[in-house]
């Protein structure tokens, strides 16, 4: 990814050379599009069964995934904006900026909410049904909205407060240094990385601790609970990569300063792109019941696919021929 340093003397930039750039963007988008193929199917799925709409693990799961599919999205459209137009408005930047910031940090909170839910299926099954409603699902994911908000949108009053209109009239390199770059947000920012993090980490362990031990005591799909929770804590560590990714990331700059282009797209493939491939892989088709009815829409959308290319290709043929 390209990348602009501003100083007081002078300033400096650094670019890939095109091959490069190409090959990072290819790279980029094919994974775009292959993960939002599948991630789309999902949410089709959903949508025309009604016996996942009205299941909370499913709806926290779909929650997740349109969540992934936006965050995805944002941050594929800043990655190839900063190669071809490099600079954009600092208004559209800030707004891209605070929807794939607020995106980032909901994903995690979602995975508690997950555990919690999980935790209450397995320790309280009796009282599963009367805790665990569509409603207060839907009731959770907006608690986990407002709590993902929070950091970001208090960000953007502190840049309201300080900066010049002049400000956001003007183009920058889009990334969050160069928008939100009052001292003080750079404090503020690891403060919440350490918070949230914090938090996540209480839920989680706690829950998936109760839920081993629940197994364990009654002796019946232990091993298959284990392996849930394991494939549980591999989703949560790459999405933990939200809050700790931040602290990598400095820590290659520091260490590797002569790297800076292929830090910046080693940590944004890892960050940004990783945890969203694994999610389908992970709930989706692991899930016995909803892989069955995803499969069929996987296969069905494919073979249309298919079979349009192929009409196209006769079509061409035929205009050949004629001529």
């Amino acid at each position: 990814m390209n990348f602009s340093v501003q100083s007081n003397v002078s300033s400096v930039v650094a670019r890939d050379n095109f091959q490069t750039a190409l090959t990072k963007n290819v790279i980029v988008v094919a994974l775009y599009i292959s993960i939002n193929y599948i991630n789309g199917t999902m949410v089709v799925t959903f949508l025309r069964h009604e016996i996942f709409s009205e299941t909370p693990r499913y709806i926290l799961f779909i929650h997740m995934v349109l969540n992934d599919m936006i965050q995805l999205t944002i941050t594929v459209a800043l990655h190839v904006i900063s190669y071809t137009l490099f600079t954009i408005n600092t208004s559209l930047c800030c707004f891209l900026l605070i929807a794939a910031i607020f995106s980032a940090f909901n994903n995690p909170l979602n995975l508690a909410g997950m555990a919690i839910e999980c935790y209450v299926a397995v320790c309280h099954p009796l009282r599963h049904s009367q805790i665990c409603t569509a409603r207060r699902t839907y009731m959770l994911i907006g608690l986990t909205l407002v709590l993902g908000a929070i950091p970001i949108m208090s960000d953007l009053f502190i840049v309201l407060a300080t900066e010049p209109p002049q400000f956001f009239r003007s183009s920058v390199f889009c990334i969050r240094e160069n928008v939100f770059r009052h001292p003080h947000l750079q404090q503020k920012k690891e403060v919440s990385y350490v918070l949230y993090l914090t938090f996540v980490w209480l839920i989680l362990v706690y829950a998936y601790l109760r839920i081993l031990f629940a197994a364990k005591a009654v002796k019946s799909d232990a091993k298959k609970a284990q392996n849930t929770i394991m494939l549980h804590a591999v989703q949560l560590l790459m999405s933990m990569l939200t809050y700790w990714g931040h602290f990598m990331y400095t820590f290659l700059m520091y260490a590797f300063p002569m790297y800076i282009l292929e830090v910046r797209f080693f940590h944004y493939v890892t960050i940004y792109i990783l945890p969203r491939l694994l999610s389908p892989i992970i709930y989706g088709f692991r899930d016995q019941a909803f892989c069955k009815y995803l499969m069929k829409y996987l296969l069905s959308i494919l073979l249309s696919v298919i079979l349009q290319r192929i009409l196209q290709l006769f079509a061409k043929v035929k205009i050949l021929l004629c001529k």
